[in-house]
């Protein structure tokens, strides 16, 4: 997968629109970050997921998505390798970080 591709598919969703947060692009529905690009460096991204859905991601795929260190990843934040994803797997990932933020009021 490449920075693009991950791009592509992030915008893929409705009501979804390209920002910048902390000089990486993030990508935001209803306000709410679901998805930057960027992070911790080039080459890497991160999607919000649920803890739960972390968890099995993380298991099934460890070469591919870490939870963020600290109280981020314990929130459900997830580091993607995006060279060691398929872009089905990313496409899910997206899904469900998309799918709980447009969930959540905007405080």
């Amino acid at each position: 997968m490449t920075a693009e591709g991950f791009r592509r598919i992030a915008l893929s969703f409705p009501d979804t629109a390209e920002s910048a947060h902390m000089n990486h692009p993030d990508f935001r529905v209803k306000g709410k970050v679901f998805a930057t690009l960027g992070y911790p460096e080039e080459g890497w991204a991160m999607v919000k997921l649920p803890p739960a859905q972390q968890a099995e991601f993380v298991e099934l795929q460890p070469s591919a998505f870490a939870a963020v260190k600290g109280g981020w990843g314990r929130q459900g934040a997830t580091n993607v390798r995006l060279k060691a994803v398929q872009e089905d797997t990313l496409r899910g990932a997206l899904t469900i970080a998309w799918q709980t933020a447009a969930q959540k009021k905007k405080k």
